[in-house]
C-alpha cells in the first residue's frame, strides 16, 4: 500500500487484498474511491457480490471505528451503503456477518459525542436503510437492536441529514407491520416519534420519508390523538409560556405537526381515507383553538403566522376542509361518508356559521357599509380574521359539506345561513379566492334544492351603492323601482358556475341570487 503506512493498517494487509484487486489499485484510499464510484450501478454491485467484497468492507468499518481514521471510516461506510443498495446478495451477507451490530457500534460512538458526528451518523443510517429494504428478517434484526433506546438517541440529533434516513428505516420497518406501528406509538416508542417531529420542526426535512412515516402513523392508523398530545410534553418551545395569546394551550411542535398532516392529506386526498377518531380529534383541536385565539387584531400574513394558537386553528380548519372534500373524489366506502356525517353531528356547520357571523364583513362590503345608508350597524364589535384566508377556509369547509348533502342544505337555510353565504361571494384582499370558494359553496347550497333556490329568489333589494370595484369585475345591474328587484344585469364572461343569475343587494351587501337551476 504505497504511501499508506498508518498504524491502523497493521495486520490488515491480507484483508485489504480483495479491495485492491477489485479496484486494480495499489492504495486503500484509491481503492475505496474507485469502488464507491463504480458501485453506484447494479451491475457493478452484482459483480462485487460475486467477489464477496462486503465482509472485507465490514472488517474495515469495524477496524477504523476503533481508530481515529474518520476519512477511511466514512469512505468504508459509503462503500458499504452502495453495496447494500438493492443487491440481495450483499444485503444477506451484511445480515449474516452481523453487520447490524457493527454499524450500531459506530452509531453509538458518533451519536453520544457532545457534538454528534452527523456525517458518520448519516452514512451509517443509510446503510441500515438500504438493508431494511431486503425484507422482514433484516427489518426485525434492526428493530431488535435499535428499539427503543438507540432510535431515541438518534431522533434527538438535530440534523436534517441524519433524520431523513432515520425516518426511512422506521417507515420501512413499520410499513405493513401493524405490530411495530403499535410499538412505536406506545410509551416506549412515542419519545422517538416526538423527537423526530421536534427535529424536523427545528431543521426541516429533505426527503419524503418523514411525511410517509407520519402518514402511516397518523392518517392510515389511529395514533394521531396520542402523537399530538405527546408532542407538547417536555418541550422547551419559546412560546410555551405566551399566555396572553393563548399559546399556553398549544406548542409550536403541535402546530407544525398539523401543518405537515394538512399537507399530506391535501397531496394524497385521492388515496387516504381518514378514521372517525382522527376527524373528531381534529375537530376538537379546532374548537379548543377557537376559544383561545385573539380575534381582536387583523392578521397580516397567511399561515404559518408564527402565533401557535392561530396556526393550530388554521391548519386544523384546512384539514377539516379536505376531510369534507373527500366525498367528491372517486368512489367512497360507506365509512368515509360516515366521517363527514359524524363531524356534522358534532355541530361543525353551527360552529362555522357562528364564527362567520361574528367576523367583520369582507373589505369590499365594509366599504359598502361605510358609503351606504348603514351607519347604524356596529362593526366595532366584530371579530377580525386572525390570518389571511381564515374566512375563505371556513367557506370552503361549509361548501364541501353542502356538496350533495340535502340535510346540510336544509340546516344552512334553517339557521339563516343562506344570506350569510351570499355575502361571501366577493373578492377580498384578506382572503384570496374568497369569491371562488363563495360561489362554489353557493352552488352546492342551491344544487337540486328548490326551496333554497326560492329563498334566494325571494330576497328583496334594500339599497345599493355605486362601486367601481363592481365595474372592474364586469358586473352591471338595473333595478326595477316598483318590485325592488334586479330586472336587467350583465355578468363577466368567465362566470360559468351560476346561470340566469340576478345581482341583488340587502343591507348594502352584494349577492349572487339564482332564480332558476344551478349547474
Amino acid at each position: 500500500m504505497v504511501g499508506e503506512s498508518l498504524p491502523e493498517f497493521n495486520g490488515l494487509e491480507g484483508v485489504l487484498q480483495p479491495l485492491l484487486s477489485a479496484s486494480n489499485s495499489s492504495s486503500l484510499k484509491e481503492a475505496l474511491e474507485i469502488l464507491i464510484k463504480v458501485s453506484r450501478t447494479a451491475a457493478a454491485r452484482a459483480e462485487l457480490a460475486l467477489r464477496n467484497i462486503l465482509p472485507t468492507v465490514l472488517k474495515l468499518v469495524e477496524s477504523f471505528h476503533q481508530t481515529s481514521s474518520r476519512e477511511y471510516l466514512v469512505n468504508s461506510l459509503k462503500l458499504l451503503r452502495n453495496l447494500c443498495a438493492g443487491e440481495v446478495a450483499n444485503q444477506n451477507a451484511f445480515f449474516e456477518q452481523n453487520g447490524v451490530e457493527v454499524v450500531l457500534s459506530v452509531l453509538r460512538s458518533a451519536a453520544l459525542l457532545s457534538n454528534p458526528d452527523s456525517g458518520v451518523i448519516r452514512v451509517s443510517l443509510q446503510v441500515l436503510a438500504n438493508v431494511s429494504l431486503a425484507g422482514e428478517d433484516h427489518q426485525q434484526a434492526i428493530w431488535l437492536k435499535f428499539f427503543p433506546n438507540e432510535f431515541s438517541v438518534l431522533a434527538r440529533v438535530r440534523s436534517q441529514e441524519t433524520n431523513d434516513p432515520l425516518c426511512m428505516i422506521l417507515y420501512t420497518c413499520c410499513d405493513r407491520r401493524p405490530g411495530l406501528v403499535a410499538e412505536l406509538c406506545r410509551d416506549m416508542g412515542l419519545p422517538i416519534v416526538v423527537g423526530i417531529i421536534r427535529t424536523v420542526a427545528s431543521v426541516g426535512f429533505g426527503e419524503d420519508w418523514f411525511k410517509l412515516l407520519l402518514s402511516r402513523l397518523c392518517l392510515e392508523d389511529i395514533h394521531f390523538p396520542l402523537v399530538f398530545s405527546k408532542s407538547c410534553e417536555g418541550s422547551s418551545s419559546e412560546n410555551s409560556g405566551n399566555t396572553d395569546s393563548g399559546d399556553d394551550l398549544f406548542l409550536s411542535e403541535q402546530a407544525f405537526l398539523l401543518r405537515i398532516i394538512s399537507e399530506i392529506l391535501n397531496e394524497r386526498i385521492e388515496e387516504i381515507q381518514v378514521s372517525s377518531e382522527f376527524a373528531l380529534c381534529v375537530l376538537g383541536i379546532f374548537k379548543r383553538s377557537v376559544r383561545v385565539v385573539d380575534f381582536a387584531s387583523r392578521g397580516m400574513s397567511s399561515l404559518p403566522t408564527g402565533c401557535t394558537s392561530i396556526d393550530v386553528m388554521g391548519y386544523s380548519l384546512i384539514i377539516l376542509r379536505d376531510i369534507c372534500a373527500r366525498e367528491g373524489v372517486g368512489d367512497l366506502k360507506n365509512d368515509s361518508l360516515d366521517v363527514v356525517d359524524m363531524l356534522l353531528s358534532h355541530e361543525l356547520i353551527d360552529i362555522l356559521l357562528s364564527l362567520l357571523r361574528d367576523l367583520d364583513p369582507p373589505a369590499i362590503i365594509r366599504k359598502v357599509l361605510k358609503e351606504g345608508d348603514n351607519q347604524g350597524l356596529n362593526l366595532s364589535a366584530s371579530k377580525l380574521c386572525p390570518y389571511k384566508g381564515f374566512r375563505r377556509d371556513m367557506i370552503a369547509v361549509i361548501g364541501n359539506c353542502a356538496y350533495r348533502r340535502k340535510h346540510v342544505q336544509d340546516e344552512i337555510r334553517q339557521k339563516n345561513g343562506i344570506l350569510l353565504l351570499l355575502q361571501q361571494c366577493v373578492t377580498d384582499d384578506d382572503n384570496p379566492y374568497l369569491r371562488e370558494w363563495g360561489i362554489w359553496s353557493l352552488r352546492n347550497l342551491l344544487e337540486g334544492h328548490a326551496e333554497n333556490q326560492q329563498a334566494v329568489a325571494d330576497l328583496e333589494l334594500q339599497g345599493s351603492v355605486d362601486m367601481p370595484e363592481l365595474s372592474r369585475l364586469g358586473l352591471r345591474v338595473e333595478v326595477d323601482q316598483k318590485t325592488r328587484r334586479a330586472k336587467d344585469f350583465a355578468l363577466p364572461p368567465d362566470q360559468v358556475l351560476v346561470s340566469e343569475c340576478h345581482l341583488q343587494f340587502q343591507h348594502g351587501m352584494i349577492f349572487w341570487c339564482d332564480t332558476s337551476k344551478v349547474h
